[in-house]
């Protein structure tokens, strides 16, 4: 029987910090409440990089206790995570390592190895995935190829959300969109592709049976729910992957949009109910992940805020700290289009020195160096202004419908002159919000799971129910 109001908690994992979240829904309408807040470090040892997995279930479980320390009656939890990254347990079900992350080298020069063992046409015709080398599939061949000692000895492999809800549950899923970012994994059939497994002498065994967005994994652990005070709850496969999760909380009224889940990367795409596995998504390298009912999410990534990120912590290490707003302000006082640079060029994917690579790509490529911080933030937001309307233009003419408007989601959205910059760009208008689109779709997942919702239909009816976007209309 469905009651007057529902309390889901949200786990909301990103690649530099988490947040755990309480998810109120009543009278049709969903808040937000912002329960803990921790970073999220990458740890560096001997050459290889790792996510520190016990530390977030930690987090995990600091942020039910501060629910269950509220008196909050949760009804369900869900996780959300980026892509691609995995953990590999062993025969009594331990984790045999910390996660290797999607930033640790060792995946450089893969695919081009890989591909030596079946063609790069053969890989995107059975995935329909961006090739790229931080994918799952050429982290597990890098693995093979380094003798990496979990990997030999592992029996299961999980997804980071699907490792913490194991860690929740003992229970062992792999849920349908995050495993879609693997590049392992059909679209068309929903299963994963094992030649793919084969060609890399890596077993498919090793994954898990696929549950869709929804599902209920299992329940609290008898003494994890005493440990944290709270009853045995379900813990649900929400749409795992956040920029499903994201575009689950999209306000669209129909399907003629494009969105862009603006955060440390940029995602932009369409909602389909079929993939685009043709020679021109192929050519223009775009990707179809999983969605929700089944539906495809056709899309590009971009490197996003990550270029902004890693220049404020410089500037912090220097004792000179922006707030965001002062960072739009700054951008808006520098006269724009001096510098651009490619966001997705290889040499700001993890340098030393995000500053210095900038500049040296200015250098390299005859164009105005950015000698102050705010030229620097304006070249950055030119440039991701400059990248959104090419990925655009492509989508046009991949798309089965007209595009009518763009739906920016996520923190990026909060940006009001990049959102503006974005919209003369592209030339139709950018829907602004909601800025905690991640949390929401995760909620709102939860509800469906419980069936207290039905559809995504109905699910968007609420957000826009619970939300008021800005709109920003082509202005030059």
């Amino acid at each position: 029987m469905k009651k007057d109001i529902y309390h889901f908690f949200a786990f909301d994992l990103g690649a530099t910090s988490g947040r755990s979240i309480l998810g109120t829904l009543q009278n049709a309408t969903i808040e937000l409440q912002e329960l803990t807040r921790f970073p999220n470090k990458i740890i560096h040892v001997q050459d290889k990089y790792y996510w520190d997995i016990f530390a977030l279930y930690e987090a995990l479980k600091e942020g039910l206790q501060t629910a269950a320390s509220q008196n909050i009656p949760l009804d369900a939890i869900g996780i959300d995570t980026w892509g691609v990254d995995f953990v590999y347990l062993g025969e009594d079900g331990s984790l045999l390592s910390q996660a290797r992350s999607y930033r640790d080298p060792y995946t450089n020069g893969q695919p081009e190895e890989y591909f030596k063992r079946i063609s790069k046409k053969e890989v995107y015709d059975s995935t329909g995935i961006q090739i790229m080398n931080f994918n799952s599939i050429y982290q597990l061949f890098a693995a093979q190829c380094e003798n990496f000692s979990p990997l030999r000895a592992a029996k299961d492999i999980l997804f980071i959300p699907d490792a913490l809800s194991y860690l929740l549950t003992g229970k062992k899923v792999c849920e349908y969109t995050i495993a879609s970012t693997s590049q392992l994994l059909n679209p068309k059939t929903k299963l994963f592709e094992t030649k793919l497994f084969e060609a890399m002498e890596v077993s498919s065994s090793l994954m898990q049976p696929l549950v869709m967005p929804g599902t209920v994994v299992g329940h609290l652990t008898k003494s994890l729910a005493k440990e944290c005070g709270l009853l045995e709850i379900p813990v649900i496969a929400v749409a795992e992957h956040d920029t499903a999760s994201a575009v689950v909380a999209v306000p669209a009224e129909n399907e003629r949009f494009a969105y862009l889940s603006s955060g440390t990367w940029s995602l932009m795409g369409i909602e389909i109910q079929n993939p685009i596995i043709t020679e021109e998504s192929y050519e223009l390298n775009f990707t179809n992940e999983g969605g929700v009912e089944g539906a495809t999410r056709f899309l590009k990534n971009i490197t996003g805020m990550w270029l902004l990120e890693q220049c404020r912590k410089e500037w912090e290490a220097a004792g000179q700290k922006y707030s965001y707003s002062e960072i739009v302000e700054l951008s808006a006082s520098v006269e724009g289009c001096q510098s651009l640079i490619d966001p997705d060029h290889p040499s700001f994917a993890n340098p030393k020195s995000m500053i210095r690579a900038i500049t040296e790509y200015c250098r390299a490529n005859n164009q105005k160096i950015p000698e102050t911080d705010a030229a620097l933030i304006r070249c950055i937001f030119d440039s991701l202004a400059s990248k959104y309307k090419d990925v655009l233009n492509s989508l046009r003419k991949l798309a089965p419908f007209p595009i009518e408007k763009l739906h920016v989601i996520g923190g990026g959205s909060q940006n009001k002159l990049l959102n503006q910059m974005t919209a003369d760009a592209i030339g139709i208008p950018v829907v602004a919000g909601p800025s905690e689109a991640t949390a929401l779709g995760n909620v709102m997942m939860q509800a469906k799971g419980l069936g207290v919702v039905d559809s995504l239909q109905e699910i968007r009816e609420i957000i826009r129910n619970s939300v008021s976007p800005e709109i920003f209309y082509p202005q030059k």
